[in-house]
């Protein structure tokens, strides 16, 4: 059987002009976090495995932080040509670390523990080499928020009165793309599971926050799995039901405002729950993908066009190149000026 008949059928579906897609040898997993740095790439997964590339991703390695085999690698942010951080998480709940690596890999050092029934982070976004923030579920009614100074290697705590969990609310782990930052100190956090979403806003590298309810309704299985900002005023949250991947409902909101208001729009395309957005170089370009496909819109996310079928978990875009990884060990690159110029095609 040739790579290519095996990328086909993990899948069911084929390449489009632009894309290629490359197999982590070893891994038929998923990998949720992806970044990137210069030509270093690392991505992140199940059973506390993680997977790097030292050649622009022409071909990747597969390793397994020592002792993590019962965690998901929900995100990875690269922070250096060796230096990386994981954020992971018990998928069964009660469990949460931060991993650190400045030696491509060979060893990882723990820098965040949390340990407690409701324990779960869910995501992490770096303004540079050294200034972080990460969060996670509610911890006794408080989402768990984390900020880092010094590139990962150490977290402190965040509290405050907007970090009051409503009932039920939590975040997604999907993507990575719940957190998102902007500038030199905005940040976002996108909130599901309670009775309606909301947006979760710092303007201080995570220091205070305030938070923004928004029109998507909410639900156990409904809220926000991806946020992206362009700038620090304009953005776009995607939504929708894991347990409706497929679904018709509104399942974009924007905003103007730098995350003080929120608006639906039409649903993105293809039509479905989306895990993960990210916004692109360009005028008011965002991606933004999940069970059904990938999307893009060049309208600050007011119409979408399909770009293809293949389901998606992380995303990463940077240097012209967006990256996406998969349910079943697969990277793929995607070329965004090809992107952009299906999108202007189907206008």
């Amino acid at each position: 059987m040739t790579m290519r008949t095996v990328v086909l059928a993990l899948l069911g579906a084929a390449p489009l002009a632009g894309q290629e897609i490359v197999l982590v040898p070893g891994f038929r997993q998923e990998f949720r976090g992806l970044s990137a740095h210069g030509d270093q790439l690392w991505a992140s997964g199940r059973g506390g495995v993680y997977a790097r590339s030292t050649n622009g991703g022409r071909s990747w390695k597969a390793g397994r932080i020592p002792g993590a085999q019962h965690l998901f690698l929900v995100d990875v942010e690269a922070l250096g040509r060796d230096t990386a951080c994981v954020l992971a998480t018990s998928f069964d709940g009660g469990s949460g670390q931060a991993y650190r690596t400045t030696d491509g890999g060979a060893s990882w050092a723990v820098t965040y523990q949390l340990e407690h029934p409701e324990a779960f982070l869910d995501g992490m976004a770096f303004w540079d080499r050294s200034h972080g923030v990460a969060f996670g579920d509610p911890v006794d009614g408080t989402f768990v928020v984390l900020r880092t100074d010094d590139g990962c290697a150490s977290w402190a705590e965040v509290r405050g009165p907007a970090l009051t969990a409503l009932d039920g609310e939590a975040g997604f782990a999907a993507s990575g793309t719940s957190i998102t930052v902007a500038g030199t100190a905005h940040a976002w956090i996108g909130t599901g599971g309670g009775p309606v979403a909301r947006v979760l806003r710092s303007e201080d590298r995570g220091l205070t926050w305030t938070a923004a309810s928004t029109p998507m309704a909410g639900g156990p299985a409904t809220g926000i799995f991806g946020i992206a900002f362009r700038d620090t005023v304009h953005g776009i949250a995607v939504a929708g039901n894991y347990q409706e991947p497929a679904g018709e409902a509104p399942t974009v909101l924007v905003t103007a405002d730098g995350g003080r208001s929120w608006r639906l729009t039409g649903p993105a395309l293809p039509a479905g729950v989306r895990f993960g957005a990210v916004a692109l170089p360009g005028a008011r370009a965002f991606v933004a993908a999940g069970p059904s496909g990938l999307g893009v819109s060049l309208d600050d996310g007011a119409t979408w066009t399909p770009v293809d079928t293949l389901f998606r978990y992380g995303m990463y875009a940077r240097d012209g190149v967006l990256w996406a990884s998969g349910s079943t060990g697969w990277i793929v690159r995607s070329d965004l000026s090809s992107l952009l110029e299906q999108r202007a095609r189907a206008r």
